[in-house]
């Protein structure tokens, strides 16, 4: 099973049933259609000691583009940015300055399992 790790606010978000997808660049796990996924709640991020896995999802859907491209379509089931430079920004903080409107992103849908 491969682990995911989500800050508090979007695990809770995903409990709540509104998030329902995830996105990843540089994508380390190799991601795909039929992966289980531990759900690993950061609940305070820079203490490890505090996270914890908070339920299992399989992967329904992967679709991979650049930043750049992503449309509306594609952020259902996933938090909403103001602006494509607000999502850009957004994850330059997760994964530093290398990003860009060209970087691939790995738009991952979800649903938790029993």
């Amino acid at each position: 099973m491969k682990p995911i790790k989500l800050e508090h606010h979007l695990a809770e978000q995903v409990f709540a049933g509104t998030k329902t997808s995830t996105w990843r660049l540089f994508d380390d796990k190799d991601l795909t259609v039929g992966d289980k996924i531990d759900l690993i709640d950061k609940v305070n991020p820079d203490d490890p000691s505090s996270w914890r896995s908070v339920g299992v999802a399989i992967i329904l859907r992967v679709i991979e583009k650049p930043l750049g491209e992503i449309t509306e379509a594609d952020m259902e089931g996933h938090e909403p940015f103001e602006s494509k430079q607000q999502m850009i920004d957004t994850y330059r903080g997760y994964y530093g300055d290398k990003v860009s409107a060209s970087t691939p992103v790995k738009i991952v849908h979800f649903r938790l399992v029993d």
